[in-house]
């Protein structure tokens, strides 16, 4: 009777944290596993009470959470850093989210989730207005300088940089599909920045905005956008996929689902297709990314100076590509005769809508009068497409040959 009690509790979660008979007190992972259940209690408090992009925030964490819970064997990131993967193994010997990853680890959460976010697009701004694709390329330029800026510090490969460069591009998914190809050892660390200042941009962009324009620029009202036919909302995402599938075929997978997604919803004659992608199928693939892509965030590959430098150069990437879209948007205006509002080149980021809204709200505290957000609305689609191009490049690339 003894016995089992004994066994019993050695076999307990608290019995391996502190490392009973073997030598984990000594080397303090236990407190590192309690810190990192602290910052997944931290995320649940920002996704529930300050609604810090709940939807996705809520579920990484509680992946945080239970990847960090000794004992539970839920998941093993050893499986898949590997460079040839052991399905077998996985099958055999994976816990629950081991199996769930595989979903992110073969490219299909990010994917599904694009079908959904297409089909939940307007693209009629941009159609109307297609000099928006300039304002979603410039906005692009973080990507690479935190490219660069990553690099430049010695503690990552070139693959890993170009996995932390991608967090400009203010798209999750794109950032976790470019992540679990080049540096799957940073995913916990590239989702929770990405997602993290994706939800801060009504704090981070605001003052570049205002550093970036003069009081001038941002009264500018521009004219209302010319009506778009059928016929153009249906052609637009046949014509992108295929140009952009010519041009770079590595971002066919992200690309060539957010314009499927998107003709579901303007074709006129799939509603049922297009409501299930905008509902069920985009929230039950969020439940699945969030919560795997939260499991790689163990203590042991979290807490590092690696994860602080992501931080910094994800930051450092969400600045430089609000700048970009301002400074692009800007010359823009100068070139037009002063037709277009500098405040819409911030929307060049990718986050949909939330960027949009933030040049409207901007616009309006200089002149209540002034409507930006469907103007707003086509370099911030501009920036899915410029994003999930961003990510295509930087697939493509041999980095074999820069090692």
């Amino acid at each position: 009777m003894l016995e089992s009690i004994g066994n019993f509790l050695e076999s307990t979660g608290i019995a391996k944290l502190f490392g009973l008979g073997s030598n984990t007190i000594e080397d303090w992972s236990w407190l590192k596993t309690i810190i990192m259940l602290v910052i997944s209690f931290a995320l649940v408090y920002l996704a529930i009470v300050k609604k810090f992009e709940p939807l996705l925030l809520l579920p990484i964490a509680i992946g945080m959470m239970l990847t960090n819970l000794p004992g539970g064997g839920l998941f093993h990131l050893d499986f898949f850093i590997q460079e040839h993967i052991d399905f077998g193994q996985v099958l055999h010997d994976g816990g629950l989210l081991d199996l769930l990853y595989l979903g992110v680890k073969l490219g299909i959460y990010p994917s599904l989730i694009f079908i959904g976010i297409g089909a939940m697009t307007d693209f009629t701004p941009l159609i109307s207005n297609p000099k928006s694709l300039l304002i979603g390329a410039g906005a692009q330029l973080g990507v690479f300088v935190a490219f660069f800026l990553a690099l430049a510090s010695g503690f990552f490969t070139a693959p890993e940089a170009a996995a932390i460069g991608i967090i400009g591009g203010a798209d999750g998914p794109t950032a976790i599909l470019v992540t679990k190809t080049l540096a799957p050892k940073l995913l916990g660390a590239i989702a929770i920045a990405a997602y993290s200042y994706m939800a801060l941009i009504p704090m981070i962009q605001p003052p570049f905005m205002k550093l970036f324009t003069t009081d001038k620029e941002r009264k500018i009202k521009m004219t209302a956008l010319r009506p778009v036919s059928q016929l153009e909302k249906i052609l637009f995402p046949i014509v992108v996929t295929c140009v952009v599938g010519l041009i770079i075929p590595d971002a066919l997978p992200l690309i060539g689902c957010l314009m499927f997604g998107n003709l579901l919803n303007v074709c006129g004659v799939c509603d049922r297709l297009s409501k299930t992608a905008q509902n069920e199928l985009m929230n039950i693939v969020t439940i699945f990314l969030g919560i795997t892509v939260g499991a790689t965030a163990s203590a042991d590959n979290f807490l590092d100076i690696q994860t602080i430098l992501i931080i910094v150069c994800g930051l450092a990437a969400f600045c430089v590509s609000t700048c970009g879209g301002l400074l692009t948007a800007k010359v823009m205006n100068i070139i037009t005769g002063g037709k277009i509002n500098p405040l819409i080149g911030s929307a060049g980021v990718s986050a949909v809508p939330m960027a949009a809204r933030v040049s409207q709200k901007v616009g309006q505290e200089y002149d209540p009068s002034n409507f930006l957000l469907m103007h707003a609305m086509g370099p911030n689609v501009a920036g899915v497409i410029g994003s999930a191009v961003a990510a295509g490049v930087f697939l493509s690339w041999d980095w074999a040959s820069m090692l």
